[in-house]
């Protein structure tokens, strides 16, 4: 069993770590830390932890040496200061998105700072296991990556990694996600009065993930580049993406099938959903509410070389807190789907 403590652990990210880790066997939740909630319980502020820790909110001043620390703080937080943070644990699990790029040039354009620690970035590891299983069991960082992205990349590994895509047609990528992605405090663009009924364009282009995709994916040079946009829908949980992609050559829907299964075949936490009949016949984020699962689907457009692809999550499981957790059941040789066995509910 390893000993874990969370950062931040007073957020949304930060509580599904939490959630997750309670019922994980081999996990020892040892410290949660607030800067704002110190000295509350733990589970006076995520309901699903009553009865299940007697754990009190602390400083991270105050750290204690464990084994993994999972740092669910805001964006620009944990590169400020990722030396206590290694130096409380050999292994640091970042919820942020303070390490996901590997060039520090990418900060200032895409999150409007200079980033603090840039010799960190190279040895940093993208969590995303379905790309990065190799890389993380010798990683000492290790960055989930958001959850835009994650389910933007899981949609289009096959055809980008297998270089069937038209290099010379942008990818289009339209993103519909619930209010928990915006974090646990409260703001206009949250506020019940705004957001109930509504769906909001908030980043019809610069969204931020935009550069974790080309990133993961390889896109630009030899590669199609990425058209991406962001609409926030009336939903507390859940991603769904909607991609355009151009085939380079004349591909059919067994051959696409091919490129599907090769890749997920056998991925715990990737399902093909592409049913001809019944109700679920395509991914839908609200039927993986709580679960670490990305459902992936695919239509092969008769009418010209383009497929359109849907991917969908839970934004704070697969898309933050499970994805995190999946990487440290790697880096620490657990089985890779401990503590993420959930499957969903239906209905809900």
């Amino acid at each position: 069993m390893i000993r874990a403590a969370v950062v931040g652990g007073s957020g949304y990210a930060g509580g599904e770590v939490l959630r997750i880790i309670a019922g994980h066997p081999e996990i020892d939740l040892v410290q949660v830390t607030s800067e704002r909630l110190g000295g509350r319980p733990v589970a006076s502020v995520h309901p699903p932890l009553r009865g299940r820790t007697d754990l009190r909110f602390s400083s991270r001043e105050h750290l204690e040496p464990v084994d993994v620390v999972f740092a669910a703080l805001g964006h620009g937080e944990s590169s400020q200061t990722i030396e206590h943070l290694q130096a409380a644990a050999p292994v640091c699990i970042d919820l942020g998105a303070d390490f996901r790029l590997r060039d520090a040039a990418g900060y200032p354009r895409w999150y409007g700072w200079t980033h603090p620690a840039p010799d960190l970035l190279r040895g940093a590891v993208y969590g995303l296991a379905e790309l990065h299983r190799a890389e993380i069991p010798g990683a000492a960082l290790i960055a989930s990556g958001g959850c835009l992205a994650t389910a933007t990349i899981l949609g289009l590994a096959p055809l980008a990694c297998a270089g069937v895509l038209d290099a010379a047609i942008p990818l289009v990528v339209e993103a519909k996600v619930g209010s928990s992605a915006g974090g646990s405090q409260a703001g206009d663009a949250t506020h019940h009065a705004h957001r109930s009924g509504e769906v909001r364009s908030y980043a019809p282009t610069g969204h931020r993930h935009t550069a974790e995709i080309v990133q993961e994916l390889h896109l630009g040079g030899s590669a199609p580049d990425l058209a991406f946009s962001a609409t926030a829908v009336e939903a507390v949980r859940g991603v769904l993406i909607t991609a355009h992609a151009f085939l380079a050559d004349d591909l059919d829907d067994r051959d696409l099938w091919d490129l599907y299964r090769s890749r997920y075949a056998t991925e715990p936490f990737v399902r093909i959903v592409k049913s001809r009949t019944g109700l679920h016949r395509s991914p839908n984020p609200k039927l993986l509410s709580g679960t670490n699962y990305c459902d992936v689907s695919f239509d092969r457009d008769p009418h010209s070389r383009r497929v359109v692809v849907t991917a969908a999550i839970d934004n704070l499981v697969k898309g933050s807190a499970g994805q995190a957790v999946q990487a440290c059941n790697i880096r620490h040789g657990f089985p890779e789907t401990l503590g993420l066995e959930f499957g969903g509910l239906y209905p809900i």
